[in-house]
């Protein structure tokens, strides 16, 4: 293997899914060479083992790309979330960003993300598949836990994918939490942990004088990718915290889809959601075909 080929750049967001990725890169004998976006990323990632670690604020394009071209960087992987109102509210654009951005037409995290891997390839920095060397770590068709969907459950996975699925079309969020086969909560810019314990909260027994609730306090949370999932960014992720906040949340049930969603420390994952009675069941999504391309 060549130095070029041994070598790959990391773009690092938030969570543990970039350290994942190092670590899985160093373990097969990769140099990797990470931009840490300093409004995301945690601080331990310059203990994982990169040959180095460079610190960039969200904005700065030009920088990415000169640092990657000064290590010879022409294969990259993006990992991690970045938050979608820190990429519309909280950025601060260099000049080529900002170009980028005046371009869009439509202001979405896929396009965003679009335009800037054509960016990258257009200096010659291909961005790889972000699951290529955590393949173990997606969900696989099945149930995945030792407990199997109640009726109730399997009623809301069925309704609940069919919302998600029509939602994540255009962009708006990949997770829903239902309940008796109705839509408690979607998820938009606050991401899937703040979607879920909101729904915990619509869910909880009524203040006084207010009518109970006639749904059951029992949610099922389901998350999917989108129909034509770009696996180099913003792939589906769950992980501990997802169970912790589904426990705290009231939530019994989490649906995926299998071979498009990550499970971040898996094995901990059933563990924990074994303890909590939580059921966790992957489906091999149907491919829908958009109306139109874009």
């Amino acid at each position: 293997m060549s130095d070029k080929q041994n070598k790959i750049g990391l773009i690092a967001g938030n969570g543990k899914f970039p350290l994942l990725v190092l670590d899985a890169a160093r373990s097969k004998g990769l140099d990797v060479v990470v931009a840490a976006i300093k409004e995301e990323t945690l601080p331990e990632i310059a203990q994982h083992g990169a040959s180095a670690v460079h610190w960039l604020s969200l904005g700065e394009l030009s920088k990415l790309i000169d640092t990657f071209k000064a290590a010879g960087i022409s294969r990259a992987i993006m990992a991690g979330q970045v938050k979608h109102k820190q990429i519309f509210s909280g950025i601060k654009p260099d000049w080529k960003l900002a170009k980028l951005l005046l371009s869009l037409t439509t202001r979405n995290t896929d396009s965003l993300i679009g335009a800037v891997t054509k960016v990258l390839a257009d200096e010659g920095i291909t961005l790889m598949n972000s699951t290529e060397l955590l393949e173990p770590m997606l969900a696989t068709d099945g149930v995945l836990t030792q407990r199997s969907p109640s009726g109730a459950e399997q009623t809301n996975i069925t309704y609940g994918r069919a919302v998600a699925h029509h939602l994540s079309r255009f962009d708006i969020g990949q997770t829903v939490v239902i309940a008796e086969a109705a839509c408690v909560a979607v998820e938009a810019m606050e991401g899937t942990d703040a979607t879920i314990l909101r729904a915990g909260e619509i869910m909880k027994s009524p203040a006084l004088g207010e009518e109970p609730s006639t749904l059951s306090r029992s949610l099922t949370v389901v998350k999917v990718a989108k129909p034509n999932q770009d696996m180099r960014f913003d792939v589906p992720v769950v992980g501990i915290h997802t169970i912790e906040t589904m426990k705290q949340a009231g939530a019994t049930c989490l649906a995926l889809d299998a071979g498009r969603c990550l499970m971040l420390d898996k094995d901990s994952v059933l563990v924990q959601a074994n303890e909590a009675g939580i059921c966790i069941v992957a489906e091999t999504a149907v491919r829908h075909i958009p109306h139109h391309q874009t």
